[in-house]
C-alpha cells in the first residue's frame, strides 16, 4: 500500500493529485544521488568530521542510527532498503563525492535504510545541526543537497518498502487510522493482510494477538507492539522525540497548520528557538484540500498537504523543533517563562512566548452510533487512503464549504457518485464560485439541497446504509452506501485554554489586539469602573502578555489559508518586541 508523495515534492515537481500521479524517479536520477564536485566538498568540510569504517561494516541501522549526512571521501557506502521484518533491497552505493542520508537527517530521526561499508571506507560526518548551518550558509549546494533528500523520501513512499510495518486484517479501523496518521505526516509504511501475506500470517501465528490487541506494527528497528497509539507510533519513529523540560524555548508554537508552520519558519529564520507541537499531523484542516486554487503563486493550484509539507521540511532546515502527536493539554501562565503541559502527561515544556495557532476540531454531527463507523466508513478528511477505499463506490459527502467542495471534486475522480448533501437550498453563501462551477460541470456529483444524514446502519466490520431525510418534503430515503465524508465544520480548539484565562468570544475563539482592549473596556463599564490607561497590546497578542494567537482560532480572523500564513508571518515582529521590553531582572 503506497502512500502520496505530493506533500514533499520540491517546487519544480507538478503537484498533480490525480489518482495516476507517479513521480518518474528514473529521470530524476542525478538530482537524488548527485556527485558533489572538490569545491562543493571543500565548503562541507568544516561542517563535519571524518571516520572511517571497515569493509563490510554497517555504518548506519534502519530505526536504530542518527548520523545526520555522511559524504563519501573514499570507498562507497551500499545502502539497502529495510522493513523490520528482515526484508532488505539493494537501492545504490554511494560513491566518493556522493552522501547518505534523507529527509529524516534534517531532524536527526532514525535511518529507515541500511548502509554498509564496501572497501575500505572514508567518510566526511555532518551531524543533523551541523548539517542545518551547512544548508544555510552555502543556499546553493543547501538546495542540492535538500532535493535529494526529498526525492530518497518520496521513492520510500511510492515504493512502500521501508518504514513501519502495519499487521492485520483488511478493514481493520485501527489499521486505518495508523495509516492515515503515517500518510499525513509523509512517512513511509507497509500495510500486510495476513490472509494474503506469509510473512504477516506468521507473525500473527507467533504473537497471537486478541482482537483488541490488533494491529500489529513492526517498527524499524524490528520491536513489534500490539495496537500501538499513534503516541507510540510516533516515539518509535522519532516523530516524537524526548522533549527537555528545563530548557526555556524562546517561542512554543502550539499547532502545526499553515499559520504556526509560517511562524515556526519566520521565527527560526531569524535566529529565535522554536519548538511546534502538533496533535495529529502537520498542515491542519488545510492538509485535507484536495487543491487551493487561490493561494497566490500557484496558478494551477496546489494541494494543502503539498503546501504544508513543503513548509514541514522548510522549517526542519531552520532547526525548528518538531514533536508528533503531542498535544498540548494545558496553558499555565501564572508564572513566567509561560508552561505548556501535554496532553495526557505531566510534562510542561517552558517558554517565553507561546503562540496558539491550534485551530479547529472537526464537528461531529448528533448521531447515536457515529463512534462505531469512524474509521470504518465515516472520515471527516479526504487523501489519498480514503479515495482508494471508495473506489467504483457511490459515496455521501456532507458540508458546502470550500473544503468539503474541493473533496467532492477530488473524490469524484474514485467514486462511482458522489452524493453531496448540504442543509441550505444552494451554495451560493458558502462556497467559491468556481468551485460551484466544478462541481456543477462534474458529471457523477449529485446536489442534494436542504438534506441531511439521520441514521447510520452496520455492523462490526462497518457501515452499511445511510439514511437521509429531505428537511422540506419530510421524506426520508436509505442509501447503501459504505463511505460517509463528514465536511460540516469546526469547533474551535479552545477549551484547554481556560485555567490560564485567556478571553475568548462567545463562540469560543480568541480575542487579540483591539477585540481584547475592546472587551475590557465594556467589563469596566459595566462594573462601573473607568480607566484612565489601558495597557497596550500588540495586534495578535491576547489578553494574557506574551501569548498570541492567530490562524482559524483567532476571533475575527479571515478563515482562509494565506490569511493563516500571513498571521503566522506577523506574529513573529511582534514576538521579537515583546521579548525586547520584558525588563532586565525577568527570569529567563
Amino acid at each position: 500500500m503506497t502512500t502520496s508523495s505530493a506533500e514533499l515534492l520540491p517546487d519544480d515537481i507538478p503537484d498533480d493529485p490525480a489518482p495516476s500521479a507517479t513521480l518518474d524517479l528514473e529521470q530524476r536520477h542525478h538530482q537524488i544521488f548527485p556527485t558533489l564536485s572538490a569545491a562543493d566538498i571543500r565548503r562541507m568540510q568544516r561542517f563535519g568530521h571524518v571516520q572511517h569504517f571497515d569493509d563490510g561494516q554497517m555504518i548506519f541501522e534502519a530505526g536504530k542510527t542518527s548520523f545526520g549526512l555522511m559524504l563519501v571521501l573514499k570507498g562507497g557506502i551500499d545502502v539497502s532498503r529495510y522493513d523490520g521484518l528482515g526484508n532488505t533491497a539493494y537501492v545504490t552505493t554511494h560513491q566518493p563525492g556522493q552522501f547518505s542520508g534523507e529527509v529524516a537527517q534534517l531532524s536527526g530521526r532514525p535511518a529507515l535504510g541500511n548502509g554498509r561499508a564496501r572497501g575500505e571506507v572514508e567518510v566526511l560526518v555532518v551531524p543533523s545541526e551541523a548539517l542545518r548551518q551547512l544548508l544555510v550558509a552555502h543556499a546553493e549546494l543547501g538546495e542540492r543537497i535538500v532535493r535529494a533528500l526529498i526525492l530518497r523520501r518520496v521513492g520510500l513512499i511510492e515504493q512502500a518498502s521501508s518504514g513501519p510495518v502495519i499487521v492485520g486484517p483488511r478493514g481493520h479501523g485501527r489499521i486505518h487510522a495508523l495509516q492515515t496518521f503515517l500518510q499525513a505526516n509523509g512517512h513511509p509504511h507497509i500495510v500486510l493482510d495476513p490472509e494474503h501475506d506469509q510473512q504477516a500470517a506468521g507473525l500473527m501465528a507467533r504473537y497471537q494477538p486478541a482482537p483488541d490487541e490488533l494491529p500489529l506494527v513492526v517498527c524499524p528497528d524490528g520491536e513489534v507492539r500490539k495496537n500501538p497509539s499513534v503516541v507510540d507510533i510516533g516515539r518509535c519513529l522519532g516523530m516524537l522525540p524526548a522533549l527537555d523540560s528545563d530548557k526555556v524555548w524562546d517561542v512554543i508554537v502550539v499547532g502545526a497548520g499553515p499559520a504556526g508552520l509560517a511562524t515556526a519558519v519566520y521565527a527560526a529564520s531569524e535566529g529565535l528557538s522554536v519548538l511546534a507541537l502538533e496533535t495529529r499531523a502537520y498542515g491542519g484542516q488545510a492538509g485535507a484540500s484536495a487543491r487551493i486554487e487561490n493561494y497566490l503563486g500557484f496558478p494551477t493550484g496546489v494541494s494543502g498537504r503539498a503546501l504544508a509539507g513543503r513548509a514541514y521540511v522548510q522549517a526542519q532546515k531552520f532547526g525548528v523543533e518538531i514533536a508528533i502527536p503531542a498535544p498540548a493539554g494545558r496553558l499555565i501562565c501564572d508564572t513566567y517563562p509561560l508552561q505548556v503541559e501535554l496532553c495526557g502527561s505531566l510534562q510542561r515544556l517552558r517558554a517565553k512566548t507561546v503562540v496558539l495557532s491550534c485551530g479547529a476540531r472537526y464537528r461531529r454531527p448528533s448521531l447515536a452510533n457515529l463512534k462505531q463507523f469512524e474509521g470504518k466508513g465515516v472520515y471527516y478528511w479526504a487523501s489519498p487512503v480514503e479515495a482508494k477505499l471508495c473506489k467504483t463506490e457511490e459515496i455521501i459527502l456532507v458540508g458546502g464549504g470550500n473544503s468539503a467542495g474541493q473533496a467532492a471534486v477530488f473524490l469524484s475522480g474514485y467514486a462511482r457518485k458522489v452524493h453531496m448533501l448540504i442543509r441550505k437550498d444552494s451554495l451560493a453563501s458558502t462556497m467559491s464560485s468556481y468551485l460551484i462551477e466544478r462541481i456543477q460541470a462534474t458529471p457523477n456529483i449529485e446536489l442534494h439541497t436542504c438534506a441531511e444524514i439521520v441514521a447510520l446502519e452496520g455492523d462490526d466490520d462497518g457501515l452499511k446504509q445511510v439514511r437521509v431525510r429531505d428537511v422540506r418534503a419530510g421524506e426520508e430515503r436509505d442509501y447503501d452506501v459504505c463511505r460517509v465524508f463528514l465536511f460540516i465544520g469546526a469547533e474551535p480548539n479552545t477549551s484547554w485554554l481556560s485555567d490560564c484565562g485567556v478571553d475568548v468570544d462567545g463562540n469560543g475563539f480568541i480575542r487579540t489586539g483591539f477585540d481584547v482592549l475592546k472587551a475590557q473596556c465594556k467589563a469596566n463599564f459595566a462594573n462601573g469602573v473607568y480607566p484612565r490607561d489601558l495597557p497596550s497590546r500588540a495586534a495578535l497578542e491576547t489578553s494574557v502578555p506574551g501569548v498570541f494567537a492567530i490562524g482559524d482560532v483567532r476571533a475575527s480572523s479571515t478563515k482562509r489559508v494565506a490569511a493563516a500564513v500571513g498571521e503566522g508571518a506577523a506574529v513573529v515582529s511582534q514576538i521579537h518586541q515583546f521579548l525586547a521590553n520584558l525588563p532586565p531582572d525577568t527570569p529567563r
